[in-house]
């Protein structure tokens, strides 16, 4: 597990993903594919990001529970160990 909050894990990864992205213009409620533009690509990329940083993993039935950006933030709160 990292030391960064799940916040701070999702926001680096999405860094990493998608640049152009200003962190303090996200919203919990921003989609990730259709309001913040991640392609289905970078959406899995982010996913990867996420497991690699975060060692939580999300199988692809818990993707709709990841749709929004506080959906991940959630998701890798509540599954850290």
């Amino acid at each position: 597990m990292t030391s960064l909050d799940p916040r701070s894990a999702v926001v680096a990864a999405l860094r990493e993903i998608a640049p152009e992205l200003e962190p303090d213009e996200i919203d919990d409620a921003d989609r990730l594919r259709q309001d913040l533009d991640l392609d289905s690509l970078d959406f899995l990329r982010l996913i990867e990001q996420i497991s690699k940083a975060t060692a939580v993993d999300v199988p692809e039935r818990d993707y709709p529970q990841v749709a929004t950006f506080g959906g991940l933030v959630a998701y890798v709160a509540a599954h850290q160990t």
